[in-house]
């Protein structure tokens, strides 16, 4: 679900594959880099603290059209930073958020898909 560096991704394009990202996956992560190879600290938090929770969650790569991807994606969350958790269709928040909901122990209900 990742373009590849040389894309020419349409905002057409990239806005479906949000849609479709966010629709398809229960819970569902879009951040600079993958799940094995984060390429900053934020994204590498959210996936670490996800992952304490959830076993299985889709990432989506913004970085080969960085763009594109904060412009759709502040459609459905009103949110202009990357990384950006979506569970059940709705926006959770990006790594800050997930900390926070860490610290207060309700970060496992946050992530809990009906």
């Amino acid at each position: 679900m990742t373009f590849t560096p040389d894309s020419e991704a349409t905002s057409e394009e990239v806005e479906s594959r949000v849609a479709e990202a966010i629709a398809d996956n229960d819970v569902v992560l879009f951040m600079k880099g993958n799940r094995l190879m984060p390429q900053c600290g934020y994204s590498k938090r959210a996936v670490a603290l996800i992952a304490d929770h959830v076993d299985e969650f889709e990432t989506v790569d913004v970085l080969p059209a960085l763009p594109e991807y904060r412009a759709a994606l502040s459609e459905h969350s009103e949110w202009e930073t990357i990384p950006q958790t979506f569970v059940d269709g709705e926006f959770v928040g990006g790594s800050d958020v997930l900390a926070e909901l860490e610290e207060r122990g309700e970060l496992a209900d946050a992530l809990t898909t009906t």
